[in-house]
């Protein structure tokens, strides 16, 4: 150990997903263009939106690869 404090890094890969602030910055960010929604505020799950399919699509992300139960 080196003895310098150690800084919490913006994004850590977590069971195949995306965790800290980075996580949360995505998050947020592909809720408020419509990528991302939530059926009902209380839900804990996200889904993703035709919009999002198509965004997603864009920037060369094959959605076809995601089972619903990974949202």
């Amino acid at each position: 150990m080196s003895g310098k404090p150690s800084k919490q890094k913006p994004a850590k890969m977590c069971y195949e997903h995306i965790s800290g602030k980075l996580g949360q910055l995505l998050a947020v960010t592909f809720a408020e263009k419509g990528w991302i929604a939530k059926k009902n505020p209380a839900d804990k799950h996200f889904y993703i939106t035709d919009l999002g399919e198509k965004e997603f699509t864009k920037l060369g992300i094959d959605i076809t690869q995601i089972k619903p139960e990974d949202l």
